[in-house]
């Protein structure tokens, strides 16, 4: 014991050691350790012909800021960062992915991820299916269309194209604006007269093209009655009261009819999910007059059903909304999409 005894001596050089050692186990504790971020991979939902949804949660950074995150996905088990991805913010915790680009009846996996400065962690890969496509669809003029189907329905899944009835008659194309305002036959034109827009969004067509006896569908198909269109909403969510009703109806059945994304719809477009497989694109409308308006924020889509002389029932969607406008303020003579659904 005599050791701890006040007087006892240490030498010089001990002590010195002694500090020395302490201060590099305290350098060594301070050291950051650092690892790639640990986080789980959302199970996918949303799963239509081309898209899907998914996303992940972030439980870790590793010890370091996260700089990337989202989802990728491959038709191998275990995609990689290097295939196709989502980039969805930064920091940890929850996050929702969009996937889109997906071809329908395709095996695939996603994963989510996580990058720091240690490098790229993974969630576990989660298996999906897209849908299958329900055939397709061609018209007189030979453009062919995707179809889906949505409860019993068979829908043709984009915007018409067609410039000739079932017979081969021309549809003229109306390019000046008061002429197309002063027509009581049956025209189509492009938005802002410019082909260019023709393959993403079809061309636009007068009530008096979609009510013409020579026909603007192909056999076995037609313009939708205003009926048809609520027994496509009623799958999607909405009850037989809001279906029958006037305006914007529902909660988000909108959202499930519009093209996921903000590749063709204006921002946010947030909550579309395209879950029907129906991608309504925005291809905006004409006028009775003959101006143009709303491509990129709002879809504007005939019906066959007659509501009086001047006007017929038609359908909107819009980038900023989630539900389905029902409505009859426009007159026969704007230019608005059109679909057709099976016989």
């Amino acid at each position: 014991m005599k050791n701890f005894y006040p007087n006892c001596f240490v030498p010089v050089s001990v002590l010195l050691c002694l500090s020395v050692l302490l201060s590099c186990g305290d350098d060594k504790g301070t050291e950051p350790d650092i690892s790639v971020p640990v986080l789980t991979t959302t199970t996918v939902s949303a799963i239509t012909q081309t898209t899907a949804q998914s996303g992940g949660n972030i439980t870790s950074d590793g010890g370091a800021a996260v700089t990337a995150r989202g989802v990728c996905w491959s038709t191998s088990p275990t995609p990689a960062v290097t295939d196709s991805k989502t980039s969805d913010g930064s920091g940890t915790g929850g996050f929702t992915s969009s996937i889109s680009g997906l071809t329908a009846g395709t095996d695939y996996y996603v994963r989510a991820y996580a990058t720091n400065s240690a490098g790229t962690g993974y969630g576990s890969a989660q298996p999906f299916t897209t849908t299958a496509s329900s055939g397709t669809v061609t018209d007189i003029d030979g453009n062919v269309y995707q179809t889906v189907t949505i409860g019993t329905q068979v829908w043709m899944a984009e915007n018409l194209k067609v410039t000739h009835y079932r017979n081969g008659d021309q549809i003229p194309n109306v390019t000046d604006g008061s002429t197309w305002s002063g027509l009581s036959t049956g025209a189509y034109c492009e938005y802002d007269n410019n082909p260019v827009n023709v393959a993403t969004y079809g061309r636009l067509y007068n009530w008096y093209a979609v009510d013409d006896s020579r026909n603007i569908a192909p056999a076995g198909w037609h313009v939708p009655t205003d009926e048809e269109w609520k027994q496509l909403e009623m799958y999607l969510g909405m009850s037989q009261a809001e279906a029958d009703a006037f305006g914007w109806r529902g909660t988000d059945e909108g959202d499930k009819l519009k093209e996921a994304g903000t590749s063709h719809w204006i921002s946010p477009n947030a909550g579309a999910t395209n879950e029907s497989g129906f991608t309504a694109l925005p291809g905006g409308y004409r006028s009775w007059n003959g101006t143009f308006s709303n491509l990129g924020s709002s879809a504007y889509i005939w019906s066959s059903t007659e509501y009086s002389f001047s006007y017929a029932w038609t359908r909107g969607l819009n980038y900023g909304g989630s539900q389905v406008l029902r409505n009859v303020n426009y007159s026969r003579h704007h230019g608005f999409s059109v679909r057709f659904v099976r016989d």
